[in-house]
């Protein structure tokens, strides 16, 4: 039996980096796991949507699809969005909802090496205090998952880690780099927990002017692309076991 085709769902965005990063991510994928097949949709601003992608798919004669959002947190998107659009697939289709990539200590693993690739040496750790600095949501339980990672940061010898948001949440970035400054850091980075480039991203590169180090966002690092492939397989699975495969 084929494997089931892996729709990648992503936000979308005006901003012509954001696409350009989602596919760069896509082909990481493909080049992990050679010979599953990997689509893109978007949710808005960027084509071919998901609902085309799935049109097409149907149309193909193709009829398992995991769909996996590109998202950090389960907030809005993952809970709502991207179920109604699912729910308007052909009725051939079936579709399977991967979980979020986040938390995952891949993820942890993929902020340290856009940290040591901005310049922090491991040497530098006890002495830097790290903003974990977010996109931001209105759901309690996203923020509240942000507030988990940093905790869980802290524990592997950081001086310090305070998360932060761009938008919906405090405290914003530049409000985290003061207090680690004045809680006596020698070093403060700003790590953008953040798939992609956009608004957003840019405005906590903004608020990151006080801080020694701005890392890259997290774009296509092995690390998140491994993620997708563990999301993917999790929710494969049991949409095999239903087809007894």
């Amino acid at each position: 039996m084929r494997r089931p085709v892996l729709l990648v769902v992503a936000h979308g965005s005006r901003d012509p980096r954001h696409a350009a990063t989602v596919h760069d991510l896509v082909r990481r994928v493909r080049a992990q796991r050679p010979g599953l097949r990997v689509e893109t949709g978007f949710l808005d601003f960027n084509v071919p949507s998901v609902g085309a992608v799935l049109r097409s798919l149907d149309a193909e004669g193709v009829r398992d699809v995991v769909a996996l959002p590109l998202l950090l947190t389960r907030a809005f998107h993952a809970k709502a969005d991207i179920p109604a659009v699912l729910a308007e697939a052909p009725p051939r289709l079936r579709i399977r909802q991967a979980d979020v990539l986040g938390p995952s200590p891949l993820l942890l693993a993929a902020l340290e090496r856009r940290l040591h690739e901005a310049g922090l040496a491991p040497a530098d750790r006890s002495s830097t205090g790290v903003v974990l600095a977010s996109a931001g949501s209105s759901d309690p339980e996203a923020i509240a998952v942000i507030a988990d990672v940093a905790r869980e940061w802290r524990h592997t010898g950081w001086c310090a880690v305070r998360p932060a948001f761009a938008s919906a949440s405090l405290p914003r970035t530049e409000d985290a780099v003061r207090e680690l400054r004045e809680l006596g850091c020698a070093r403060v980075a700003v790590a953008p927990y953040v798939l992609a480039p956009g608004r957003l991203p840019d405005r906590i590169a903004r608020g990151a002017a006080g801080a020694d180090v701005l890392a890259d966002v997290l774009g296509p690092s092995p690390e998140v692309a491994q993620v997708l492939l563990e999301r993917y397989d999790a929710a494969r699975t049991p949409l095999l076991t239903a087809l007894g495969a």
